[in-house]
């Protein structure tokens, strides 16, 4: 089994800070990346289908990144500066292409190719640098900027190029803040492309696969939540406090999740797994419902905080390839995931879209008992990884 080297704590740095910052501005530009730009595409006349392929288009990119890195780049603090520079042109040219698709169709994969470069890199340095608990009492600055950009947008908001000046805003402070992260990294050790090329993706196919299907069962609740609740009469503002209550409960479940975290991560997968299958299967019977829709925003604490913690810190330990690996995460559930849910969504949005989701999640839920038998038939060994 490969060993995990400890967090280190350095004596003359303190990470906490820029890896708070970079999460506060990353996700507030994710914010209103997810939040506010479709109803902005609705007004310039998207259709819904068009808005679930501009939707699939930034994460199709985050899935193929990780390819060209395992082959070709070996991912440092210099190609992070470089990516953070294309998340704020790829911003800047939604300005001048919004109005024609496919135009803004191309700005969204530059904006999503960059993207899937920067979030992976921070990650695999928070796992690197901070023990668990850590971990998540600086990654909550992240759910912070979220809910703070959506309550502040949701008031305030008269226009929708407004919109897009703010997600232009963000990604310049994301650039900022990001240049602090490259700074604490400039002095680690940089996996080589010999280690990369060895990267053993199917060793794990049954955990990818759920990997790919829980994010697949998200694509609705990106791309269509704020337009699905007010079709059914919740207006524009309490949505926005709708997001913003799920993303408290997954900041205070981020800040307690450590004790969690020391028990089976496999196990911890499988229970949010499942509870997400429950949260979709909620907004589909109750649409209509401010106090079940509140219910379901709750489970955010689990189907996504403890999820995501949890599966990083998984594959953190499956693989010597701290970075690549976060990479491959984030390309097969928020890339390939997104990507494929996004287009899905798209298709199938009405009032069977979050049933559908919950079968999907539970198909997740499934294949993770597919790959714990894989384990136990290869005896934990998960040396062959490498």
């Amino acid at each position: 089994m490969s060993q995990t080297r400890p967090p280190i704590e350095h004596s003359r740095s303190r990470p906490e800070l820029p890896l708070a910052l970079f999460y506060f501005f990353y996700f507030s530009l994710v914010g209103v990346y997810i939040i506010f730009m479709p109803k902005v595409l609705l007004s310039f006349g998207y259709t819904k289908a068009e808005i679930g392929v501009i939707y699939a288009a930034a994460p199709f990119m985050r899935f193929l990144i990780p390819f060209v890195f395992r082959r070709f780049i070996a991912l440092d603090h210099r190609v992070f500066l470089a990516a953070l520079l294309m998340v704020l042109t790829g911003s800047l040219i939604f300005l001048g292409t919004i109005e024609d698709f496919w135009l803004y169709l191309f700005a969204n994969l530059l904006f999503g190719a960059a993207m899937g470069i920067t979030l992976p890199y921070v990650e695999a340095i928070s796992l690197h640098r901070l023990s668990k608990s850590r971990y998540g009492k600086v990654r909550l600055y992240g759910s912070i900027g979220f809910t703070a950009i959506a309550l502040w947008l949701g008031k305030i908001l008269a226009s929708p190029y407004e919109t897009l000046w703010y997600l232009t805003a963000m990604a310049l402070f994301t650039l900022l803040s990001g240049a602090m992260v490259a700074h604490l990294d400039r002095h680690t050790k940089m996996e080589t492309l010999e280690e990369n090329r060895s990267f053993a993706l199917m060793h794990y196919p049954w955990f990818w696969l759920s990997v790919f299907l829980m994010q697949l069962s998200f694509g609705g609740f990106y791309s269509f939540f704020t337009i699905y609740e007010t079709a059914h009469g919740i207006s524009l503002e309490m949505t926005s406090w709708l997001w913003s209550f799920g993303v408290l409960c997954e900041i205070v479940m981020l800040y307690f999740q450590g004790p969690l975290l020391q028990r089976n991560l496999l196990t911890i997968l499988k229970a949010a797994t499942f509870i997400t299958a429950l949260r979709w299967l909620i907004l589909y019977l109750f649409p209509d419902s401010l106090p079940l829709t509140f219910a379901s925003q709750s489970l955010h604490a689990i189907s996504f905080a403890l999820y995501h913690t949890a599966a990083i810190s998984y594959v953190f330990t499956l693989y010597r390839q701290k970075k690549l690996a976060q990479q491959f995460f984030l390309g097969i559930a928020f890339g390939l995931g997104g990507s494929a849910g996004a287009l899905l969504a798209g298709q199938i949005y009405g009032e069977s879209m979050f049933l559908i989701e919950s079968l999907i999640a539970l198909s997740a839920f499934a294949a993770l008992f597919g790959h714990s038998r894989r384990k136990l038939q290869n005896g934990m060994g998960v040396s062959h990884a490498f």
